[in-house]
């Protein structure tokens, strides 16, 4: 149970995919201008993360890895989670359509969402048995969806803010405060080894 528990909180905090590995940034930065899409998107890629750990580990450990066709992980990962994407898109569509009117174009992304293939890929190759890979997916996906909050929350308040340098308007200063969120999550570096040591 500690070893689960450290592996959630090092995933959420210190190897946060977005703030710390930048993975995941398309969907960080297009989709976090507003909270309710940033939540909405959070969820989607919570959902993904855990489904496509739970389908992709033992397609690994009983079919790749035993036909000795390892290589061909990326493209069979790819293909899962394009189809679980399509499975959450189908259903946003059908039983929340507001939300998927807002997160428009970037639901699809995430298909193409690095984070979550990193996630699927970095299970393996940690060695991690399929409980910790799915405590794992689901402390990435939390990670992912505290990084969209927290910025979508930032970028409300730049929105409003009028004491912005007007070279730094749109672009540079969504950028800056990333930097500034990514720099404050190495805060955590240490605190999982001294919690578990």
């Amino acid at each position: 149970m500690t070893a689960i528990l450290s592996i959630m909180l090092a995933v959420i905090l210190t190897n946060n995919y977005v703030l710390n590995q930048f993975l995941g940034i398309c969907p960080f930065l297009g989709v976090s201008k507003k909270l309710d899409s940033a939540v909405g998107m959070g969820g989607a890629v919570i959902f993904v993360m855990l489904m496509a750990t739970a389908v992709t580990w033992p397609i690994q450990k009983l079919i790749l890895d035993p036909l000795n066709i390892g290589y061909l992980q990326t493209i069979v990962f790819i293909l899962i989670i394009a189809s679980l994407v399509q499975l959450v898109e189908m259903t946003l569509k059908k039983f929340m359509p507001p939300l998927y009117k807002s997160l428009g174009v970037f639901l699809p992304l995430i298909t193409t969402n690095c984070a979550v293939l990193g996630l699927t890929i970095n299970c393996i190759n940690d060695g991690l048995t399929y409980v910790q890979s799915l405590f794992c997916a689901i402390g990435a996906g939390i990670g992912f969806l505290l990084a969209m909050v927290l910025f979508a929350g930032m970028r409300e308040k730049l929105e409003t803010n009028t004491g912005i340098p007007e070279c730094f308007k749109g672009i540079p200063i969504t950028l800056v405060a990333a930097s500034i969120l990514a720099m404050s999550f190495m805060a955590f570096s240490g605190v999982v080894d001294a919690i578990f040591a």
